[in-house]
């Protein structure tokens, strides 16, 4: 399983971490980035919910 972060689309806003901090962190740029590639075994279903409770739609997990 990987998870993405479209940049682009990515308003900094700090969900992502707040619920798996295992795979996303807040990047120098003030966008959030991918940690962990692929997910952690134990943190797909926290990567998941990070990906729909994203705001603007800015993460998808493969």
């Amino acid at each position: 399983m990987k998870a993405l972060v479209d940049k682009e689309t990515c308003i900094g806003c700090g969900l992502c971490p707040s619920i798996c901090s295992e795979v996303f962190e807040m990047q120098d740029d003030g966008k959030a980035g991918v940690i962990a590639d692929p997910v952690p075994q134990g943190s797909e279903d926290s990567a998941k919910e990070a990906e729909v409770s994203c705001p603007v739609n800015a993460i998808s997990i493969e």
